[in-house]
């Protein structure tokens, strides 16, 4: 892992040894800065993977893309609310992993985490997961796919001191812009391509690693 990865790591980890909630405030790009990676920038994406983004590649979204992602998002939704778009927000996080999986060989992550994968490039952690889903929101933002919502500096919860289990876990977030309401996007649960899980952040991950939520439908 990168220096600046075990740093934020070390950090992750001392908030797991307290029982609390690493969270901050401040831009998402605070996160990007954390892990020695870049934000989205126009229709390129950084994606990070093999681990801690150990491994970072960019990825370029054409025209079409972005219209077949409104189209997916368009389609989707059954009414113009916030909870629809949080919906929609699901089933263009996954096909956009679709997309990203399909070009860097990503398509072969496996849900979870295993340890024997740290530096395989076709491999994903939390870490990864929050910070491209990070990146797939913000992209999605600019282009005018999401009204309701902002996106937020992702967070991690966790207590190492009971054990594996109960590791730091990381998440992308999403606020809710009336109200203020907090949703965790949490794809690092499924498979490659799996719409992710939109929850309230306060039931996100309340027990341990065996007992996270289930896809969006």
């Amino acid at each position: 892992m990168r220096r600046g990865g075990i740093a934020a790591a070390l950090v992750a980890t001392a908030v797991g040894v307290s029982g609390c909630n690493y969270s901050r405030s401040g831009a998402p790009d605070l996160h990007f800065a954390d892990w020695k990676t870049e934000p989205p920038r126009g229709n390129v994406v950084t994606v990070c993977h093999a681990y801690g983004c150990q491994r970072t590649s960019r990825v370029s979204f054409s025209r079409a893309d972005v219209k077949a992602i409104g189209d997916v998002m368009r389609k989707t939704k059954k009414a113009d609310t916030p909870a629809e778009e949080r919906r929609a927000i699901a089933y263009a996080i996954a096909w956009i992993e679709k997309k990203v999986g399909a070009k860097l060989g990503t398509s072969a992550d496996r849900p979870g985490m295993d340890y024997r994968a740290s530096g395989d490039p076709t491999q994903q952690d939390c870490v990864d997961e929050a910070t491209n889903t990070t990146a797939y929101l913000m992209f999605l933002h600019s282009k005018g796919l999401i009204k309701y919502h902002t996106v937020q500096i992702p967070f991690s919860k966790g207590n190492i001191l009971r054990g594996v289990k109960y590791w730091p876990h990381w998440t992308a977030v999403l606020e809710e812009t009336n109200g203020g309401q907090r949703y965790a996007v949490d794809s690092w649960i499924y498979k490659n391509g799996e719409n992710p899980a939109i929850v309230k952040v306060e039931e996100w991950y309340i027990n341990d690693l065996d007992n996270l939520p289930g896809p969006t439908t």
